[in-house]
C-alpha cells in the first residue's frame, strides 16, 4: 500500500473508531436506562394485562351465548319449514 494512504487512513481509523466507541456507550447506557425502567412499570403492566385478559374472557362468553341463540333459532326455523302449499306445517 502507499504510504501516504497509510498516512492518511490511520488518523481516519481512528477518529471514526473513537467517535463510533463514543455512540455505541452512548447507545448502551440509553438502551440499559430503559431496560430499567421498564422493570419498574411491570405491575401497571401487569394489571393492564389482567384487565384485557377478563375483557376477553367476557367476549368469549358472549359469543359463546350468541352461539347458543342461533343454534337455537336455526332448529326452530327448521321445523317451521313451509310445506309444498306454501302453508306452514302446524
Amino acid at each position: 500500500m502507499n504510504p501516504e494512504a497509510t498516512a492518511v487512513l490511520i488518523p481516519i481509523v481512528l477518529f471514526g473508531g473513537f467517535f463510533s466507541w463514543l455512540i455505541v456507550r452512548t447507545l448502551s447506557k440509553a438502551y440499559t436506562a430503559k431496560l430499567q425502567a421498564g422493570g419498574e412499570a411491570s405491575p401497571a403492566l401487569a394489571a393492564r394485562q389482567e384487565e384485557l385478559t377478563a375483557g376477553l374472557e367476557e367476549l368469549r362468553r358472549e359469543v359463546a351465548e350468541l352461539a347458543e341463540r342461533v343454534d337455537f333459532t336455526e332448529r326452530l326455523l327448521a321445523k317451521e319449514t313451509p310445506n309444498r302449499e306454501g302453508r306452514r306445517a302446524p
